[in-house]
């Protein structure tokens, strides 16, 4: 049984610990609003720029994009994994992480050769230690991300998809679906995949309460679509804008998740520990109740054998 001074010191430690804990959670809170807000803003041109791409590209020449084709064989992928610099979220990264893992080994066993860009320091140490060397490292900035970051990695995938260097790239990210709960997300980013943001996310779209009483008509517009100056220079554009915005959204989206895992970590622990201060509390009370009511014996005992 400890004594005394030994649960003393526990709770001293535990109630600085909280304290450390409960700064951490509000500062993760604080950071929230801004996160989100900068996702939200976001989010309408990601959506714009992808459907315009899509349907767009539908009536564009086959050459006119080599980023718009589709490779025969996929024989190296690249995989962009989005983590956070800092620990203390929970299992943020480590489910980031795993999953990216595993999509690796399954290229790998598949013969297709991975590369891997790591943004955030805990994938970068992670795929260091098992002697995966990425050929991008980007650290300091999963809190608060970057265009400039995004850019760099638009013209490597762009450049190697377009010299078939690369035949698909992919993002690995953890979408905050709310201030309290982050899904994972597999983006494929090169070839283009139709499937669009608000299927990806599960984003919840507005539905339309007159769809019942409209008419419905599936046949397509008439006439052509005139690309101005010219449908390269069109797609080329829309492409370059849409990889751009595909990797900057996705490091938008894990900033504003990271605050979030890590506000509800903070928030556990906080939690945590002012359940062990109660028992230790409760623990410490009963031990000093012993000892007093062992003292009074023992005042007591020493006494009756004075007057015998």
């Amino acid at each position: 049984m400890p004594n005394l001074h030994d649960i003393e010191r526990r709770i001293n430690s535990v109630t600085s610990t909280k304290q450390i804990t409960r700064t951490m959670e509000m500062v993760a809170a604080a950071k929230i609003r801004r996160a989100s807000e900068r996702v939200a803003n976001a989010l309408p041109w990601a959506c714009a720029i992808s459907d315009m791409l899509i349907s767009t590209a539908k009536y564009a020449p086959i050459d006119s994009e080599p980023l718009l084709q589709t490779h025969d064989e996929v024989k190296r992928t690249l995989v962009v994994v989005v983590t956070s610099d800092r620990g203390l979220a929970g299992g943020f990264n480590s489910n980031v992480l795993r999953h990216a893992e595993k999509l690796i080994k399954e290229k790998e066993q598949a013969g297709i050769e991975v590369e891997v860009a790591a943004c955030g320091k805990k994938a970068i140490g992670y795929f260091n230690y098992r002697g995966i060397k990425p050929v991008f490292e980007f650290a300091g900035l999963s809190a608060d991300p970057t265009y400039e970051e995004a850019a760099e990695l638009s013209l490597y995938a762009g450049d190697g998809y377009h010299y078939g260097k690369l035949d698909e790239v992919i993002v690995v990210y953890n979408h905050a679906k709310n201030a309290a709960e982050q899904a994972l997300v597999e983006q494929q980013v090169l070839p283009i995949n139709e499937e669009s943001y608000a299927d990806l996310l599960g984003l919840n779209v507005e539905e339309d309460i007159f769809k019942d009483f409209r008419e419905k008509d599936d046949t397509p517009l008439p006439g052509d679509i005139d690309f101005e100056p010219s449908a390269e220079q069109v797609m080329y554009y829309l492409m370059k804008a849409y990889l751009r915005n595909a990797f900057y959204y996705a490091l938008l989206d894990s900033a504003a998740g990271e605050q979030g895992a890590r506000r509800n970590a903070m928030k556990s622990a906080t939690d945590n520990a002012n359940e062990m201060v109660s028992t230790l509390t409760r623990v410490y009370n009963r031990v000093r109740q012993g000892a007093i009511t062992t003292e009074i014996t023992e005042i007591v005992g020493g006494a009756a054998a004075l007057e015998e």
